[in-house]
């Protein structure tokens, strides 16, 4: 069955089994291809990607795990929400996230009823690793994931301030939203 997502052949590999990691670790740089740049920016409701790239460090961590750190960095175009105009914009996030696979442990506490003061405790304590299923890490969906995780929500064009509405006042009852109402209601009357 061929990939839905081919991988182009300059690229390195999108998914990766934790048992490829080498003890030294290993460093990958990741470019998006034109399509999967697409792809994210209709996932993230954006008008364009134009560069996409991840810097990746994978080290194992303890059995059967592995931590990833690294940076991804985007060229993108956003929508203002203060003018509705496009902009160019850049983007860096860090990746820093510990993968293991899931325990007994990990599936009785999903079962079990939540208890306050341990959920306090938890709270307290170190993140729990990410679940790595299957051994395989998909390098991708973490690019994508910590792009996403960057963005602005409500992204502002640098040099676009908010106006005010022209107040209202007793001299202008045109300028009131009100006024083709009001001037309705004086017909019927």
């Amino acid at each position: 069955m061929a990939d839905k997502h081919p991988t182009p052949t300059d690229c390195q590999p999108r998914r990766l089994l934790v048992t490829e990691i080498p003890p030294e670790g290993l460093e990958l740089e990741l470019r998006a291809s034109e399509e999967e740049r697409q792809e994210l920016a209709k996932l993230n409701d954006l008008p364009k990607i134009s560069a996409l790239t991840a810097t990746l460090r994978l080290i194992r961590w303890k059995a059967n795990g592995a931590i990833v750190r690294g940076e991804v960095r985007a060229r993108l175009t956003q929508t203002c929400v203060r003018s509705l105009e496009e902009f160019d914009a850049d983007l860096t996030s860090q990746i820093d996230l510990r993968l293991a696979p899931p325990t007994a442990e990990d599936a009785r506490k999903d079962l079990e009823p939540l208890d306050r003061d341990m959920a306090s405790l938890a709270a307290l304590s170190e993140d729990p690793p990410d679940p790595l299923i299957d051994g395989v890490i998909d390098l991708w969906a973490l690019v994508s994931e910590f792009l996403t995780l960057a963005l602005d929500p409500y992204p502002h064009k640098p040099g676009v301030e908010f106006q005010d509405p022209a107040p209202l006042s007793d001299k202008n009852p045109a300028s009131s939203p009100f006024a083709s109402l009001q001037t309705l209601v004086s017909k019927k009357n």
